[in-house]
């Protein structure tokens, strides 16, 4: 049966039968018992379904990942140790050394770190774009050996809601598969593989969690992009691989052919799976993320509307609000919200800035987003300081930026906060 989003949250994934636990078990096992040898052969052959070895597979961490899964609307997902790695296998799952990414310029300061330096060092280069370019300017950034297109959803920190549906058509129409970052967005927001995108990632630290307790990422398949049709493309999919008895992944697993190949080839080898405990956590917090996304929606949407009318602010940048640049791309890819960060600058400039942040009480200095408590972050100085001034202004990141995520408390509470902040400036 076919359950709407907030009945997946509470009761997707994890379905017991008769006499079973109730609530999803931790299975707290690095390994599990078979009677026969041939069975434990069949596992390895990939020829049945079944557990042998906590780093490639847990009952635990298998259903919130199908949890994820029918959120989004997907075929397949496997859960990663964190949103990182979750990014890292996406990417490594069909590039190699010699390949090309496109990444929209705006996204996390880590990915943009990822990309650029780390997998930079294995070979595979990455050309960042402004995903506010018109289709024909972001055309020149492909190249023959281009093989995947990578952007967020709702870009973190700077707020840019980006235009999945001209995207995804760049990337399709160069025979390669758009990934999106789905984090700030959420499924309960924003269904991206309704539009086009064929492979989602998140880092489930942030909302799906909710709590700030628990580390993980996820990577979900849509199930829709055709591997074979772009087969000298990917090899890695469409033709034997050796470190695994020759098998030719798209042919034995069909659409759930990249999903698989992460966890046997990848998995195996890198090692970044989340532990039974974590995901046992995850799956708490997205028991209620339904009930707790509209909040911080509406929190933040009445910050922003609070700091847009403050004389100590210099600008906001929300799309929630009607004048803001995004706002109508946010009203046709995420109707019912946006989500509960929002950025700002205080007057003053990068001391304004340090100002506000040091003069707050309930709202914490932390590194971290989308969590059930208030929390702010000065990216310039902190996630961010890695890059140089140039890259800052490419990735979004003004000297005066302040990343706000707006919680859950009581809303008078939250803007009484910000008010005696600001005052200090």
């Amino acid at each position: 049966m076919d359950y709407k989003k907030n009945t997946i949250c509470v009761q997707g994934g994890w379905q017991p039968k008769n006499g079973e636990p109730r609530v999803l078990p931790i299975y707290q096992s690095t390994t599990y018992r078979y009677e026969t040898s041939e069975e434990m052969g069949k596992l390895f052959d990939l020829e049945a379904d079944g557990y042998f070895y906590s780093r490639l597979q847990n009952p635990t961490c298998d259903t919130v990942a199908q949890k994820i899964c029918d959120l989004e609307g997907g075929v397949m997902a496997m859960l990663t140790s964190s949103g990182q790695s979750a990014t890292m296998f996406a990417v490594t799952n069909i590039c190699c050394a010699g390949d090309h990414v496109v990444c929209a310029a705006k996204v996390y300061g880590g990915t943009t770190n990822l990309l650029t330096v780390t997998l930079h060092r294995f070979g595979i280069e990455v050309t960042l774009v402004d995903q506010d370019a018109p289709a024909e300017e972001l055309e020149k950034a492909f190249q023959p050996n281009t093989k995947a297109v990578f952007a967020e959803t709702i870009s973190n920190p700077a707020g840019v809601v980006l235009d999945i549906e001209k995207f995804v058509k760049l990337a399709h129409e160069h025979g390669v598969p758009m990934i999106c970052d789905n984090t700030f967005a959420t499924p309960i927001n924003c269904r991206p593989f309704e539009f086009g995108v064929d492979i989602i990632t998140h880092s489930t630290t942030k909302y799906m969690d909710g709590h700030a307790m628990a580390m993980g990422g996820c990577i979900v398949d849509s199930g829709n992009f055709d591997w074979d049709a772009h087969a000298e493309k990917y090899p890695g999919l469409t033709t034997p691989d050796e470190s695994y008895h020759g098998i030719v992944y798209t042919k034995k697993f069909g659409k759930e052919a990249y999903i698989r190949k992460a966890v046997v080839q990848l998995m195996r080898d890198m090692g970044a799976c989340q532990s039974p405990q974590n995901a046992f956590l995850t799956n708490i917090g997205l028991e209620t993320l339904h009930l707790r996304v509209p909040r911080h929606c509406e929190n933040a949407q009445k910050v922003a509307e609070f700091l847009k009318n403050h004389d100590k602010v210099a600008w906001v940048s929300y799309a929630g609000l009607p004048d803001d640049r995004y706002h109508a791309l946010a009203e046709k890819y995420m109707p019912t919200g946006v989500c509960g960060v929002l950025s700002f600058g205080p007057k003053g400039g990068k001391e304004g800035a340090m100002t506000f942040t040091n003069h707050l009480n309930m709202i914490a200095i932390v590194t971290h987003v989308a969590d059930a408590r208030s929390c702010v972050l000065h990216p310039a100085s902190h996630t961010h300081r890695q890059l140089n001034d140039e890259q800052l202004i490419e990735a979004g990141v003004l000297p005066d930026l302040i990343r706000l995520s707006v919680g859950i408390e009581d809303m008078d509470d939250i803007i009484a906060d910000l008010d005696q902040a600001l005052a200090a400036i």
